[in-house]
């Protein structure tokens, strides 16, 4: 079922003058060994799922359509532990940040970089699995839980320094080399996903959040990204996460910015070059 963005990106292109095909990718046929030869300009990639969204993006690049975004930056975003060290490679700050693949090793990590820390899964959305641990005895408990689980990738133990934020974060939007707008994400709950019930409050595009969301984008293979944003008990700014399949329904309803009019513009600008 179509959700507001999906809505919202199709009356905007159409509002602009372009014919549009809706994708069904539950009924759609995707043949790798003979690609499409249909007459799609771009998709712009809108799959809940990861995984629908990583192989009908396959197969759509295989039949040489561009998609928004591509199977690199699809893949990159939604791998945290590939983000995290891509942007700190880049120079942008992020929180602390180690892996540990051992209960004993995964402690010592959290005894080092210091309690409270984070424990994310390395894939996965809307805050879900992500725990935070105030002591060791919770540590402990939870990645006990981790590994009892059957998930493979919960055996990868990411463990992330705990920022003290204000109470909210930063959710800012990078499209093709520019940042329109951005939000806060304002919770009494240490996670602000808008999800888990935060609340969406307009969020000014100062020169620094600029700078790191560009910097951000080029980092991670630019495209159309939303971009978490943390911001430091010193004032500063970090790189939290970055989403490449984009929600930004809260966004429009708070702003009044419409962001889905930029997307399509700035895709088919991109296109013609």
């Amino acid at each position: 079922m179509a959700r507001f963005e999906e809505k919202a990106l199709l009356q905007a292109a159409r509002e602009l003058g372009h014919d549009v095909v809706p994708i069904n990718v539950k009924d759609a046929e995707f043949w790798i060994t003979e690609p499409s030869s249909n007459n799609l300009d771009f998709v712009i990639q809108r799959c809940v799922s990861y995984y629908r969204a990583y192989a009908s993006t396959i197969a759509l690049e295989r039949s040489q359509i561009m998609v928004v975004n591509s199977l690199q930056v699809l893949r990159d975003c939604a791998d945290k532990l590939v983000t995290t060290s891509r942007l700190s490679a880049a120079g942008i700050p992020v929180p602390q940040t180690a892996i540990a693949f051992r209960r004993e090793t995964a402690l010592q990590v959290a005894r080092k970089m210091g309690f409270p820390v984070v424990v994310k899964p390395i894939q996965g959305s809307w805050g879900r699995m992500i725990a935070r641990a105030m002591d060791e005895q919770t540590f402990q408990d939870i990645i006990e839980l981790r590994e009892n689980m059957p998930n493979p990738q919960l055996k990868i133990h990411y463990i992330q320094q705990h920022i003290d934020k204000p109470g909210r974060d930063i959710r800012v939007f990078y499209v093709w080399g520019e940042v329109p707008v951005a939000i806060y994400r304002v919770s009494k709950n240490w996670k602000t996903n808008t999800a888990l019930g935060g609340k969406a409050v307009p969020c000014a595009v100062t020169d620094e959040l600029e700078d790191i969301t560009l910097k951000t984008g080029r980092a991670m293979g630019d495209g159309v990204l939303g971009i978490d944003i943390l911001e430091s008990g010193d004032g500063g700014l970090m790189v939290n996460e970055v989403n490449a399949v984009i929600e930004f329904k809260n966004t429009v309803l708070q702003t009044g910015y419409n962001l889905p009019k930029k997307i399509i513009e700035e895709t088919v600008k991109v296109l013609k070059r």
